[in-house]
């Protein structure tokens, strides 16, 4: 099926059993969900790779006899806007030293994502659901502004899945609000670490503050 836009991206951190991680000071908001909407500018794009393996095929008497397919490696490269600071420090695991520092813990935190696409004709909604995984920044570029123009990097940030447990080990999910067995909360529950809310429901405001090294949980 074809797919048309890029509707939302929605995140929490989890724990390291994939239990969803709330409140201002551990999560990405008081619910731990967070949509990446209108205070974030929205996203350009969110390009997923490795959903399935490598076929392998098995040769025989001169001939093809099987074929297995590797596991799936899935990675999502995301561009947004303007992703909200204290959010993007939280996901990618660098923490404040209480002085407007920060840095790199060592340790990078586990995070589900949510992506939603449509149908064509824009009557259905298509979700790429990853219950665990880390997000990196590889780089930063930085450029002057000239007397035309303003030169502006987005945040860039590359997402690798890792096995979930909801998804029976599988690092992605597939769901499909066409479907008549579909349910959003069964799909945030699962997703999510087992957050008990609807999609789109949750308060997401951007925290003003960050943890710091002697306040957050590893």
């Amino acid at each position: 099926m074809a797919v048309v836009g890029l509707k939302m991206i929605t995140a929490a951190l989890v724990d390291e059993n994939q239990k969803l991680i709330a409140g201002i000071e551990k999560g990405l908001s008081e619910s731990g969900i967070y949509s990446v909407d209108e205070k974030d500018m929205g996203s350009k794009t969110a390009n997923i790779t490795g959903i399935e393996g490598t076929l392998v095929k098995i040769p025989g008497n001169n001939q093809i006899m099987d074929a297995y397919t590797g596991p799936a490696s899935p990675s999502v490269a995301m561009d947004i806007n303007n992703l909200a600071f204290l959010v993007a420090q939280k996901m990618l695991g660098y923490l404040a030293d209480g002085k407007g520092g920060f840095a790199y813990t060592g340790t990078k935190p586990r995070v589900a994502l949510l992506i939603e696409t449509q149908t064509l004709d824009r009557k259905d909604s298509i979700f790429f659901g990853f219950g665990n995984g880390n997000v990196s920044s590889a780089s930063q570029n930085i450029g002057t502004d000239t007397d035309t123009a303003q030169t502006r990097e987005d945040d860039q940030l590359t997402y690798t899945a890792l096995s979930t447990i909801a998804f029976g080990g599988e690092p992605i999910k597939k769901y499909f609000t066409g479907d008549k067995n579909y349910d959003s909360k069964t799909m945030m529950k699962e997703v999510f670490g087992g957050y008990t809310g609807d999609y789109g429901t949750a308060s997401t405001t951007a925290p003003n503050t960050s943890p710091t090294n002697s306040t957050i949980a590893n």
